[in-house]
């Protein structure tokens, strides 16, 4: 009898408890593939589903977390075209059904239907992870130039969902940008506001944060204290023409409102605990100011594949929001880091 191969993992039994144990290596069936991850960023989240408990994940269904993952084509299963064994890849983790009609639109990643990697279906928080077929045919997997590395491509993921809200943002040169929070989603949201040629405020209560991300990015605006009035003593009173919320935190997604200038956009970016639902608003203010307030989540196949171009041409730098890496082994601490806010993106390593 074969023995049954085993792959070192880490699974989330419920909320806080996640587990580093052995489980077999998937084996990729019709259309599928099996990669050999290299390197899988912990997300905020990675931090939310694990403090807070995630649907369908308890005691007798543990899940591999992990969906901002890169490595190399182990395996493949029959009938897979147009990949082969040993390419280096990317894998957009969210997938839809394929046939509705927001999925012809592109936006399988908002399909009612939809899957993603280390959400719902086990991710990138071991030494392989299968794909799927659907992911496979939708064309998710993504194949890295000789230049980029597995860290780097791991973050794209992240990166892809911030373009996702700037192109909703509809940043404009001159246009005045703050952004709220200053963890990697935050700093994202700067370089690309800053790339259109935006002025951007970024606020934090971490000091610490703001002064690494004022030698990351040195033309960012930093306003520590009081918000509201640090802001509008920037902007001669007018507020921000795009006010974006890069914190799962409700009060500061009530007084973005308050922020916006007259015609403003407001990006609701931060996805709040459904422990801490409603936020309250002010709707007179979007009345009264003509604001678009709107929100985005995940990121489209196209977007991942844009952003991938964009560190692949050295449009934008990912290298320095890499902060730390992590053996899987240590996990937990890696994950400890994460959620006090210690560095920018701490990345799990496989050799």
């Amino acid at each position: 009898m074969m023995e049954e191969r085993t792959m070192a993992a880490a699974r989330m039994y419920g909320r806080n408890e996640i587990r580093i144990e052995r489980v077999p290596i998937p084996v990729p069936g019709e259309g599928e593939i099996l990669v050999k991850v290299a390197s899988a960023a912990i997300c905020g989240t990675d931090v939310r589903m694990i403090t807070y408990g995630s649907a369908g994940i308890d005691e007798s269904h543990p899940r591999i977390l992990g969906h901002e993952l890169a490595g190399t084509i182990a395996e493949i299963g029959p009938g897979v075209k147009g990949y082969r064994t040993g390419q280096r890849v990317a894998v957009a983790p969210n997938m839809g059904c394929g046939i509705c009609d927001t999925c012809v639109k592109g936006n399988g990643h908002l399909c009612p239907d939809y899957k993603a990697l280390g959400i719902n279906l086990d991710g990138g928080f071991a030494q392989y992870c299968l794909i799927p077929r659907e992911a496979v045919r939708g064309g998710n997997v993504c194949l890295l130039e000789d230049g980029v590395s597995f860290d780097e491509a791991a973050v794209n993921e992240p990166l892809s969902c911030v373009y996702n809200g700037f192109e909703q943002a509809r940043i404009h040169p001159g246009d005045l940008v703050l952004v709220v929070g200053a963890g990697p989603i935050g700093l994202m949201h700067c370089a690309l506001a800053l790339m259109a040629g935006a002025v951007v405020f970024l606020n934090d209560l971490s000091m610490e944060r703001l002064a690494e991300a004022k030698k990351l990015y040195p033309a960012i605006r930093l306003i520590a204290g009081d918000l509201k009035e640090g802001l509008m003593s920037g902007t001669r009173g007018k507020g921000a023409d795009v006010v974006i919320t890069a914190c799962p935190v409700p009060a500061v997604q009530s007084q973005a409102l308050e922020l916006a200038a007259l015609g403003g956009r407001i990006i609701f970016f931060g996805g709040i605990a459904a422990e801490k639902e409603p936020v309250p608003i002010n709707t007179n203010l979007i009345h009264y100011k003509q604001l678009l307030v709107s929100g985005t989540t995940r990121a489209s196949l196209i977007q991942y594949r844009r952003t991938l171009a964009f560190i692949s041409e050295g449009v934008l730098d990912v290298k320095s929001m890499i902060t730390a890496h992590f053996p899987l082994e240590q996990f937990p601490i890696a994950l400890e880091k994460a959620h006090k806010g210690e560095g920018l993106k701490n990345v799990i390593v496989f050799e």
